[in-house]
């Protein structure tokens, strides 16, 4: 991705993008700024998945395709009165949310939620049931 210091000022920084299907509704994408610990941003799915067709979030994570050229998606991230822009292809994120989607498929995460929740009550009532007979 690139940072995008100014209108005229931009440096290409690395950025790892993460998901984990313990927490499926979230993507987290790290920031490793020179000179600077890694920053991690975690977000809605969602949020990344309209923000590359069009204009989402009104918080503090912004996403919106750059105009005029759809092929690169712009993420304004804002604490207080301090914001960061940065500029990414487009086809990168949407290969990223397609590995996403055969993980989880949008719109399914909470059936892995309540999956997890009866699997792990399950392995719990295993646990006391060997503990007992033990």
């Amino acid at each position: 991705m690139s940072f995008l210091v100014s209108e005229e000022l931009s440096f290409r920084i690395p950025v790892e993008l993460r998901y984990e299907t313990c927490d499926p509704y979230a993507v987290r994408l790290t920031f490793h700024l020179p000179g600077d610990a890694p920053v991690t941003w975690a977000f809605g799915r969602e949020l990344l998945v309209d923000g590359v067709i069009r204009p989402s979030g009104d918080g503090d994570v912004r996403i919106t395709p750059a105009e005029p050229d759809a092929f690169e998606v712009l993420i304004r991230l804002q604490v207080g009165c301090d914001q960061a822009l940065f500029r990414s292809g487009a086809a990168p994120l949407v290969a990223f949310l397609d590995r996403t989607d055969k993980l989880v498929p949008l719109g399914q995460e909470r059936s892995l939620a309540d999956f997890e929740t009866h699997l792990d009550e399950a392995l719990d009532r295993i646990l006391a049931e060997e503990r007992s007979t033990g």
